[in-house]
């Protein structure tokens, strides 16, 4: 993404800034001298999460905090089993095939399942539910571009794509693909109709807790704003075998600064906006479970292939130069615990990704050699990057500075041009820009999503890089993009990472961090890389 401004943008923008002190009194939970808390009485999940949510309408929502919620309210076609987002597993789906060149996929639905008002689950629903989700026209509606829906009888679905779409059980996970009651809807003002983004009425009342029978997951909505506090509540009639844990699930609008303050006194708790270094100070605390991971952003380098935009980041040996001469454990250093380097472009969680055996490793003699060859020693060249931005506690200007030592330590003579967000980010988006300092993140979790670095792609543009440009790339896109069997997608996955990493014009530079903080009062209390936390799975002990 970068691509995640075209999309995440809207979330990214702007994050509020609230200190409930009102509902950490009413939901903040403080131990008893019998040790026997009153959130563990109560049955009260608290999630504290800085809030970026616009809707609770699944088929507008497009946010971290909305997956959270919604994710609780409806059940999608495909979920993850734990944490494991390189292989979807169905969950309203009971069977599906595709074929053989994935742009057709049938799935056959389970029949036990009831929405929260003991309507009976059928194909008409999936049916309106996307379609709804296509013509609304809103933030997710990417997701479904170029597909159609149809319901051949009433516990089949099929999806056609207008081009091979092997990320589709991937994307049939995400939240914005929650199935809706449809006959609910619609009485609600709700419509699937070419129109429907003009003449959809819906979604206030998908924000209000009249809502309650729309979805068929085992929680409802009991309260919702998106500038304070949403609680959930059990759905009566929910159909898994696995029925809610919580009486009551709040997820509070909080600035990291109270989240820390917060998971430290309560309990059933979690916090996910702490940085890397609060997250450190609060390691070793028994009351609290600290977790430093890889985050799903990963940060890259990229030399523009396009002699018109620049006549040194073309050249080979310059690439190969800025390759060896960044010294990766360094760069890594910026973003702290939890960090890691990432071998390819596709981060370690997903199917695909590369082992960290693969990674370039640092080599400033050869990184000199290289330089010396591409005849560029000596000429200046500016390294662009948004100033103005920090992802998951990494600053672009501390970033990029690193990014300058390294290679002034080669002997390239390298200046550092930050710009405002947007103004860098339409330069990139024109493939104006020489020599810049990137992001992505991904729109699903499914190494689909990063065929866009080939070679004519939507990166591979930006970076002056016309289709053609690779024949061994085109092969293996091409083959991949009909491929299904999750070994045999791993396997050509890692070869284009691999082929990227020799000839491509980018370097993969780090995986962020990414914290996570829960009181050792709950189990399965873990980060998700699709829905930040799976209200569904987390229990008390």
């Amino acid at each position: 993404m970068f691509r995640v401004p075209i999309r995440r943008a809207v979330w990214l923008a702007a994050v509020p800034v609230v200190a409930l002190v009102a509902a950490v009194a009413a939901y903040g939970a403080t131990s008893s001298d019998s040790g026997v808390t009153k959130a563990a009485a109560s049955g009260t999940l608290v999630i504290d999460r800085s809030f970026e949510i616009k809707t609770a309408d699944p088929q507008r929502a497009f946010e971290p905090t909305a997956s959270i919620v919604n994710r609780g309210m409806y059940d999608t076609m495909f979920t993850y089993k734990g944490t494991d987002v390189a292989h979807p597993v169905p969950l309203l789906a009971k069977s599906w095939t595709a074929s053989r060149d994935a742009k057709r996929f049938t799935f056959n639905l389970r029949q036990d399942v009831h929405f929260a008002d003991g309507t009976q689950l059928t194909s008409a629903d999936v049916v309106f539910s996307y379609r709804r989700l296509i013509n609304l026209k809103g933030n997710p509606s990417f997701l479904l571009a170029g597909v159609t829906v149809s319901a051949p009888s009433k516990y089949v679905v099929v999806l056609r794509s207008a081009t091979p779409n092997t990320a589709l059980p991937a994307i049939l996970a995400n939240t914005s693909l929650g199935i809706v009651n449809s006959k609910l809807v619609k009485k609600n003002g709700g419509t699937d109709g070419a129109n429907a983004a003009k003449t959809d009425k819906a979604e206030k009342w998908f924000n209000s807790p009249a809502s309650a029978g729309a979805g068929s997951g085992p929680y409802v909505l009991q309260s919702y704003s998106v500038t304070s506090l949403i609680t959930l509540k059990p759905n009566a009639k929910y159909w898994g075998s696995k029925k809610p844990a919580w009486q009551t699930i709040v997820v509070r609008n909080m600035i990291s600064a109270t989240q820390f303050i917060n998971v430290q006194r309560g309990s059933h708790e979690v916090a996910i906006d702490l940085s890397s270094q609060q997250a450190t100070s609060l390691q070793g605390k028994k009351n609290l479970k600290v977790s430093l991971t890889p985050s799903t952003w990963v940060f890259w380098l990229f030399a523009n292939n396009n002699s018109a935009i620049s006549s040194i980041t073309p050249n080979k040996h310059f690439q190969s130069a800025v390759r060896y001469a960044l010294d990766y454990k360094s760069i890594v250093g910026v973003a702290g615990p939890g960090a890691i380097q990432a071998p390819g472009i596709i981060p370690n969680m997903f199917l695909g990704s590369l082992p960290q055996s693969a990674k370039i490793v640092h080599n400033l003699a050869k990184a000199k050699s290289e330089l010396t060859a591409s005849g560029a020693a000596g000429q200046k060249i500016s390294l662009e990057f948004p100033s103005d931005l920090t992802i998951n506690g990494v600053p672009f200007p501390t970033l990029a500075q690193r990014v300058q030592a390294n290679l002034q330590a080669a002997g390239f003579d390298v200046e550092l041009s930050g710009a405002p967000v947007g103004t860098w980010l339409q330069k990139y988006r024109d493939g104006k820009m020489a020599f810049g300092l990137s992001l992505w993140g991904p729109d699903y979790p499914d190494p689909a999503d990063y065929l866009a670095f080939l070679p004519g792609e939507l990166v591979g543009t930006r970076a002056g890089w016309p289709k053609g440009s690779d024949k061994t790339l085109a092969t293996l896109g091409a083959k991949v993009r009909v491929t299904t069997g999750a070994a045999a997608r791993t396997a050509l996955y890692r070869q284009i990472q691999q082929r990227l990493n020799s000839v491509g014009p980018y370097f993969p530079l780090i995986q962020p961090t990414q914290v996570f903080v829960a009181t050792t009062d709950l189990k399965n209390a873990v980060f998700h890389p699709v829905y930040q936390i799976d209200v569904t799975q987390v229990g008390a002990k």
